[in-house]
């Protein structure tokens, strides 16, 4: 029975929700106009979340630094408004650093990670007086060169590999961190040393704050070797929420393979609820006390005279945009059928970790943006396919419980596609074209919109 299928009802935010509540033809009229795939982008959204990290910080007197994480999203429009807030963007190729400058960041306000840097990368870095985070000792070589080539200072941070999770390909062993210290101190000229980072897989708070207090012991380490530093950057893996606790926890006892097309297995789901995301979750990093402390991060931050500096990128994002399909067709299977629309499960990239993107997506009817009679409600469970012709191109494997049979020119809403899921994977595959992303203002009484462009950099 339809009724009995598990659901997964999606979090909208207030203002998102009216948008799509009121200005349904709008929407029908820029699937239509573009004829592919749409995203629509909501900036301002951006800037509140960035203002609920700022805000932590300052109620915990805390110093820090936010960073955007520009790979969580490519557009424009992200990078502008966190130039815009006054907050950083980590970047970790020439492309995104050249498109940070250009929407207006400063080079001093940029982060650069990432593996094994290209020697292009540093000095673009070095020159633009960047923060650049060491990851190996060979790295850290080929940077004290450019920048003694470049008569210039490069800042770095030295990436400490994660001490819960061994297993991580990034970061530098406890001996490499002193090699690299003695590095720093024996090359003054060339590299001022400010701090440590790590980035940790997962969403733990705990892990966090265990990991920076860590780093806070190794910042009273380094001075050691006569050297001052004073930043400490957590990375990101702010967690957020799509859907209702209530919801979540149903879902995920009442799903089984037989509610995926082709019995489609998963070894595991983003934990589509957080009870600590985003913002609370820094909250509960610096309230938290690290291992082998007797007092919270914030207070150990403060008398060590430490800042901190994180990077979220899907937190910030939260809300800040959702993604449009349009149905070119139905195939009934029997109990189920199958709706595909006129793009690709690239274009929704949870399928990059081998996973399925949740929530349920929305139904937006063309009989009702045509002013033509209400189809008959009646409930229809449907999976969603890719036009390609690979099997295995599904945007959404789970046959999910529509209110009515999706038709064609129907169109499919997934919310809260911002972070990662828009274009981590998009490709003109069979030559469709790549879902534009529409900057949208709900500032009147009719919403505005513009194509954002994206810098030559970008591949777009």
């Amino acid at each position: 029975m339809v009724n009995d299928v598990p659901r997964l009802p999606a979090l909208w935010d207030p203002a998102l929700r009216e948008f799509v509540d009121e200005h349904e033809a709008m929407i029908h009229e820029l699937a239509n106009g573009f004829d592919a795939p749409i995203h629509l982008l909501f900036p301002q959204r951006f800037a509140r979340n960035v203002a609920a990290f700022q805000r932590v910080l300052d109620e915990r007197q805390v110093a820090g630094r936010v960073y955007y994480a520009k790979k969580a999203n490519k557009a424009r429009c992200f990078v502008r408004a966190a130039a815009e807030s006054g907050i950083g963007v980590d970047v970790a190729s020439v492309g995104e650093f050249a498109d940070a400058l250009a929407a207006g960041v400063c080079g001093e306000d940029i982060g650069v990670s990432g593996p094994a840097k290209a020697n292009d990368l540093l000095r673009l870095a070095v020159l633009h007086d960047a923060l650049i985070a060491i990851d190996s000792l060979d790295e850290l070589g080929r940077l004290i060169a450019i920048a003694q080539q470049c008569e210039c200072i490069a800042r770095v941070l030295l990436r400490m590999e994660p001490a819960a999770q061994t297993g991580s390909r990034f970061g530098l062993s406890v001996a490499a961190l002193d090699s690299a210290l003695s590095m720093c101190a024996s090359n003054r000229s060339s590299v001022v040393f400010e701090g440590f980072s790590f980035h940790l897989s997962g969403y733990s708070a705990v892990a966090r704050c265990n990991q920076a207090g860590i780093a806070v012991r190794a910042c009273a380490s380094a001075r050691a070797f006569d050297l001052s530093p004073y930043t400490i950057n957590i990375g990101g893996g702010f967690a957020m929420s799509y859907a209702g606790e209530d919801d979540w926890r149903a879902f995920q006892a009442a799903q089984k393979p037989g509610d995926y097309h082709a019995t489609k297995m998963f070894d595991g789901f983003y934990p589509y609820h957080s009870a600590c995301s985003g913002a609370q979750m820094l909250d509960a990093i610096l309230t938290g006390v690290p291992d082998g402390e007797s007092k919270p991060l914030a207070d150990l931050l403060r008398e060590h005279g430490l800042q901190i500096m994180l990077e979220p990128g899907r937190a910030l994002l939260d809300q800040a945009g959702f993604t449009v399909f349009a149905v070119q067709g139905v195939k009934d299977r029997g109990d189920y059928g199958i709706a595909t629309v006129n793009g690709t499960s690239f274009s929704v990239s949870e399928q990059w970790f081998a996973s399925e993107f949740l929530p349920d997506p929305e139904l937006l009817s063309a009989a009702r943006d045509l002013q033509q009679p209400p189809r008959a409600s009646r409930p229809y469970r449907a999976c969603v396919g890719g036009a390609s012709c690979l099997d295995s191109d599904m945007v959404t494997w789970r046959k999910v419980a529509f209110a009515q049979r999706p038709e064609p020119g129907d169109l499919l809403l997934y919310a809260n596609t911002a972070g990662y899921q828009m274009d981590s994977n998009e490709s003109p595959f069979h030559e469709l074209p790549l879902p534009p992303k529409l900057v949208m203002t709900l500032d009147g009484a009719r919403p505005r919109w513009r194509v954002d462009r994206l810098s030559p950099f970008s591949g777009a």
